[in-house]
């Protein structure tokens, strides 16, 4: 019997959902939603699904990215897969969206960036069994690239420009629900999914409004 994941990103501007089994990557949808993927979200999934033949109770395991990204996406996603979880009985991965985005990687050392705004990247370092190596941190681009570790790096990314940058540097797709899923499957067949109450969010970087509770002088 086959097994599928399912796998879910809205931590970013541009969303993604996919359906993932034994072979792959089945079906990856982009999901372009400016007010938001609430709304959109499980519209999609139904579609998705329906479109393989498919019903919630006959995916294994979901998969959400965990962050680092919109606070409010990342809930979405999350919330969205703990329900979907519970109703099938099910369990779940919650993945850090620069894995996800290592995973694309191809050297031994994956050293994965997103932009995090106000001046700063979200950044972390993997190898090629996408165990962390360095911490994920948010920093200053430049203080981020001076301590990379030595060895044979590349550096993965999506839409963030690294002019001048020596080392190999890989585009990664926008959508990252595939590589997502992909973790997630190679997760399940570990038995490394968790019950939907265990996983959290990974923003890496506190909210604004935590921010300026503690600290009203704080500003983007």
């Amino acid at each position: 019997m086959s097994l599928h994941v399912l796998a879910i990103d809205t931590t970013g501007e541009f969303g993604s959902i996919a359906l993932v089994g034994e072979r792959g990557v089945i079906e990856e949808v982009a999901l372009d939603s400016p007010d938001g993927f609430a709304h959109v979200l499980f519209g999609e999934i139904e579609r998705l699904l329906a479109r393989h033949g498919l019903g919630i109770e006959q995916v294994d395991a979901f998969a959400s990215a965990s962050g680092p990204g919109s606070f409010t996406g990342v809930r979405v996603g999350l919330t969205a897969v703990k329900g979907l979880a519970e109703a099938a009985g099910r369990k779940v991965a919650a993945v850090s969206n620069l894995e996800a985005l290592a995973w694309y990687g191809s050297r031994p050392l994956r050293a994965a960036v997103l932009d995090a705004r106000r001046g700063e990247v979200y950044g972390g370092v993997y190898d090629a069994g996408l165990r962390l190596v360095q911490d994920e941190v948010v920093a200053k681009l430049e203080d981020w690239l001076a301590g990379l570790p030595a060895g044979d790096l590349e550096i993965v990314t999506h839409g963030l420009r690294l002019e001048g940058e020596t080392r190999p540097v890989l585009e990664a797709p926008r959508s990252l629900a595939g590589s997502i899923g992909h973790i997630a499957f190679d997760r399940l067949g570990r038995g490394e999914v968790l019950d939907p109450a265990e996983i959290d969010a990974n923003y890496v970087r506190r909210s604004d409004a935590e921010l300026l509770w503690k600290d009203p002088g704080a500003r983007r």
